[in-house]
């Protein structure tokens, strides 16, 4: 399928070159030797030589102006009594730091011109501060020419998702043909120690952007000696030495040199060798590339798509892993803003305005004190949250794996009345936000004035979150304010009452359709395609990002797997060894007899499959539970005499040791022969990061085990507002509010079509997901066990609801759906791996 579209890709490009040679060619004498007519004039270096020397007479010019503002308007305002106000200094007892600049220029809404705020002296002192290497940051490389061309689009969801795409592609020719480049986020790219070691992506991000705006500023800075004198010296953190213009440039010729496609470890490993930053090198090398490989949130978010310039019209987008787009393409329109981002906000903005109040133009005063409202509106909601609850969809979260808090639903018009924010234009708000650099400047002073405090009283200055980072997230806020009410809920989880005073509490906004915001892409696109093992049903898929799309419109081809059908065993275990039936519905799974069925059913198993186990459980806690049960009854010793036993960790970071661990001790195996440890045994969880992009070929995973059907929680609040309003999709549903206290399962309840539908789809694509880890070439063979009685049916009066008839084809097709005992299904095993033994002494 990739290669397909590559080649098309080829095709094209090898056509618009044969024409315009055609089109060069015309007046060509017929006469001339082949080399006279194909040689085309390579007039690029001039082209280039001409737009960088009108950029030089453009800078020149803008900076004539502004010198020539400044001798107009210096020697006055050097006495005006303003100038004196604001060139006041606040002795921090470390350093000096001129309060002028972090004062906003003159900002006027109603401009009628190009909508740029009005400057005041606060631009002369900024102009002064920036050097003249500032011709040589990052901030000048995106202003080449953009050159237009057709490009194929490669998505998936994860780093790693990405990585097995490269080593794939540099199979093929088309790694030499076509320009590749590999998109990532800035932690992923980041070969700035100081800054990697923040750790948090948000941090990293914002961080990076400082760093450059330092730069860009250049501040000067006051700075006491331990001798008691002053020098005047840059600020510590000036800028990235990454990000050198030269730099980049040599980065960027470098990569263009190679030959062969190069990942983001690629790039990342050139970068350290260069010193230039990897990030900023893969998006200059964009407008050139034919592939473009990125992760989802890159394509899919319009803001993500404008910060980077992608172009995607008119051009292929491959959507990979795409089970799960729908629902990844509305969660990167949520927003959420907590309680103490809320305080942090309002003792910046508070502070900020008692500072510069006099000084502030009538349009930035007007804006601030918006934003202090709303600010304090947004707070005293959630403290006073709990009497709007009964009027609202509350929220009962009483099961075990959800912590309990008092939360309600409430619709943005519902939500914007009981703030008494209705009559506030979020939309001029919002353009005040994005052009003033408020964010910026109120930080900058906030963060300021908070060193001095802590300083001045002796104490140590701890990182906490960055105001930028609550700064965004009311961003985020009131741009979702602005949607249609039906396009999403407000979430409200008021503060708990604990020992150290209220502790949580936020607003969420989520998202409920993602139709809107895929046919942006869709409109653009010359062709989408949808790619992954597990996508069917379709028609779930249809119904939310195209439905004014008749399905016979969509085309849609399925395959079997390119194993042949003797190397997969799926069978569905309805007894354990003892006779239990199994049943890990929620109600049954923590009995303990249901506990050690499971285990004694592992302890048979572990002797008759040679190599690799992996267990999927549906929740952390559970596999938490079991574990103890097994480890206090005696069970967890007699499975570790034939495998040793592996779980996941609950950290993302720590599951790559894990996985090392695991897999390094079936390679042992292999290399010393079998021993008394046969293997080992993974106890992974449904929805971690095991069961997504992680790949247990060959010894790795001989056999899957599924305990359960995971289906997710019905004590998520967004998940049973997704199911509400799918339940809704295509005919109209009552609109009077649900019984009060009304909870996930009465919800689960009410819904009958396809609110249902989505809820089971959601557990078998999980299912799907994990069982699929298994199996990844041709010669790779594995068993996988479905353990629920559940999954166990007669497949002649098997209906389309039943859970097994969601299973991939390739899975169905061989499924026992039934076996009168553990005995058979112990038998059946036996044989399988017999059989694969034999046939691979024979080969």
């Amino acid at each position: 399928m990739i290669c397909s579209a590559l080649q098309w890709l080829v095709d094209r490009k090898n056509l618009e070159g044969l024409e315009n040679l055609g089109e060069g060619n015309d007046n060509v004498d017929a006469d001339e030797p082949d080399w006279m007519r194909n040689f085309v004039p390579n007039k690029e270096p001039e082209r280039k030589n001409l737009i960088h020397k009108k950029k030089i007479e453009s800078r020149s010019k803008e900076k004539g102006d502004v010198v020539r503002d400044l001798h107009s308007l210096g020697v006055k305002e050097k006495k005006s009594d303003d100038s004196e106000a604001i060139n006041v200094k606040v002795k921090t007892g470390v350093d000096e730091v001129d309060d002028a600049i972090f004062l906003l220029e003159e900002y006027d809404s109603d401009a009628e011109n190009d909508r740029k705020s009005k400057r005041k002296n606060g631009e002369a002192e900024d102009f002064l501060s920036s050097g003249e290497e500032e011709e040589d940051e990052v901030d000048g490389l995106g202003e080449e020419e953009v050159e237009t061309r057709l490009k194929v689009y490669f998505c998936s969801r994860t780093h790693s998702q990405l990585s097995q795409f490269m080593k794939e592609l540099r199979k093929t020719k088309f790694a030499s043909e076509l320009r590749v480049v590999c998109l990532g986020s800035r932690k992923n790219f980041c070969i700035n120690e100081e800054v990697l070691k923040l750790g948090n992506s948000t941090r990293v991000n914002e961080r990076c952007l400082e760093l450059q705006k330092n730069k860009k500023n250049g501040t000067s800075k006051l700075k006491k000696l331990v001798s008691g004198k002053r020098v005047r010296c840059k600020s510590s953190s000036s800028g990235c030495s990454m990000l050198r213009r030269r730099k980049i440039e040599d980065f960027k010729n470098e990569i263009i040199q190679k030959t062969e496609a190069l990942d983001i470890e690629d790039l990342v490993r050139m970068g350290r060798n260069l010193e230039g930053c990897p990030y900023y090198v893969s998006r200059r090398m964009l407008p050139t590339a034919d592939l473009v490989v990125l992760p989802y949130q890159s394509l899919l978010s319009k803001s993500s798509r404008e910060s980077l310039g992608l172009n995607i019209k008119d051009s292929v987008i491959i959507i990979d892993e795409a089970h799960n787009l729908a629902d990844t393409l509305i969660s990167m329109y949520d927003a959420k803003i907590t309680v103490p981002q809320l305080n942090q906000l309002q003792s910046h903005l508070d502070g900020y305005f008692q500072r510069f109040r006099n000084l502030l133009g009538p349009g930035n005063r007007r804006y601030i004190q918006t934003l202090m409202t709303l600010t304090r509106a947004f707070s005293q909601f959630l403290s006073a949250g709990n009497k709007f609850a009964n009027q609202t969809d509350p929220v009962c979260n009483n099961t075990e794996e959800i912590t309990s808090t008092s939360g309600f639903t409430m619709t943005i018009n519902e939500f914007l009345f009981a703030l008494n924010i209705d009559n506030i234009n979020l939309v001029k708000l919002l353009q005040y936000m994005k052009e003033s650099n408020i964010i910026h400047k109120v930080s900058g002073y906030g963060e300021k004035a908070a060193t001095s405090r802590i300083v001045g009283e002796g104490k140590a200055i701890s990182e906490g979150e960055s105001a930028i980072s609550g700064f965004r997230a009311l961003t985020d806020m009131l741009s979702s304010l602005i949607n249609n009410d039906s396009d999403g809920k407000i979430i409200v989880s008021t503060p708990t009452q604990t020992f150290n005073g209220l502790e949580g509490g936020y607003i969420k906004y989520v998202m409920l359709t993602g139709e809107k915001m895929f046919s942006e892409v869709v409109d653009q696109a010359h062709a989408i395609i949808l790619a992954g093992g597990t996508l069917q049903p379709i028609e779930e898929t249809k119904e939310r990002l195209f439905p004014s799309i008749q399905l016979h419109q969509l085309p849609f081809f399925s395959c079997g797997h390119i194993i042949p059908s003797e190397n997969i065993l799926p069978i569905a275990v309805k007894h354990g060894p003892s006779g239990q039936p199994f049943d890990f519905s929620f109600k049954n799974r923590s009995s303990p007899t249901m506990i050690e069925e499971l285990g004694l059913m592992l302890s048979n198993l572990v002797s008759v499959v040679p190599e690799g186990v992996v267990v999927f459980f549906s929740s952390f806690d559970y596999e938490s539970r079991v574990y103890d049960a097994w480890k206090a009854s005696g069970i967890l010793s007699r499975i570790s005499k034939k495998k040793q036993i592996f779980r996941e960790p609950r950290k993302s970071t720590d599951v790559e040791a894990v996985l090392r661990e695991y897999k390094q001790t079936i390679d042992d195996l292999a290399v010393n022969g079998p021993t008394c440890c046969n293997g080992a045994i993974l106890l992974a969880v449904v929805g971690g990061k095991i069961s997504e992009g992680i790949n247990f070929s060959d010894g790795a995973g001989r056999c899957i085990v599924m305990v359960g059907l995971p289906y997710p929680s019905p004590s998520d609040v967004e998940l049973m507002e997704r199911v509400k309003h799918i339940e809704g999709l295509g005919r109209t549903i009552p609109s009077n509010n649900p019984v009060c206290g009304e909870t996930g399962f009465h919800v689960l309840k009410r819904c009958k079509g396809k609110g249902k539908e989505y809820y089971d789809n959601l557990c078998m694509k999980a299912v799907n997901q994990s069982i699929g880890r298994a199996i990844r070439h041709r010669n790779d063979y594995a068993a996988i066990l479905l353990v629920d009685a559940r999954y166990a049916s007669d497949s002649t009066k098997r209906g389309f609801s039943h859970s097994t008839e969601k299973l991939p084809k390739w899975i169905k097709n061989q499924l026992v759906p039934t076996v009168p005992n553990y005995g058979e299904v112990h038998r059946l095993l036996h044989q399988f791996f017999k059989f694969h033994k034999k046939k691979g002494f024979n080969e």
